[in-house]
């Protein structure tokens, strides 16, 4: 085989993984066609209580982190800006749909080390688990700088259901 044959063949098999992986996000877009639209981002979006530069990691059906949500751009990792109002959290992704999480909707807060192909130290990511319509979903955010974290959990932290005691 000449050298001229391997690289058609590589090319070949290329353009094949490609097809396929847009395939199958297309699939994924399909079976997920039922999520609910994004909240409206509220008009009051002046002054924020935290500000948190970092990445938007991923949005994924909740307690599954490998079952990733294609729909609305909710898939594409990009770099992002969290804000928090007393009324939710906006995520502003450059390139893509803005997310606004509206308080109400958050149900809870934790930390991970990883989502769909994003992994870092232990605890690296704020997990928001939320309710998008009628589906629970988790969506990672990593902090640019280390000593946000804290301060960006502690915050997210207010919008969680008080516990009743009996």
């Amino acid at each position: 085989m000449t050298q001229l044959q391997a690289g058609l063949v590589m090319l070949a098999v290329a353009v094949v993984l490609i097809v396929l992986v847009a395939v199958g996000w297309r699939n994924r877009l399909k079976r997920q066609q039922d999520i609910a639209p994004l909240a409206q981002i509220p008009a009051d979006t002046a002054n924020p209580t935290g500000y948190y530069e970092g990445m938007y990691v991923v949005t994924t059906t909740a307690g599954d982190w490998l079952d990733r949500v294609a729909v609305h751009g909710l898939g594409v990792r990009t770099k992002a800006a969290l804000r928090t109002y007393p009324h939710g959290v906006l995520i502003e992704r450059p390139g893509s749909t803005d997310l606004y999480i509206p308080a109400a909707t958050i149900s809870d807060v934790r930390t991970e080390s990883g989502m769909v192909g994003k992994f870092v130290e232990s605890e690296g990511l704020a997990v928001i688990t939320w309710k998008l319509g009628e589906r629970d979903v988790d969506t990672a955010f990593r902090t640019r700088q280390a000593a946000d974290k804290q301060p960006l959990l502690a915050q997210l932290q207010t919008y969680l259901p008080a516990v009743q005691e009996d």
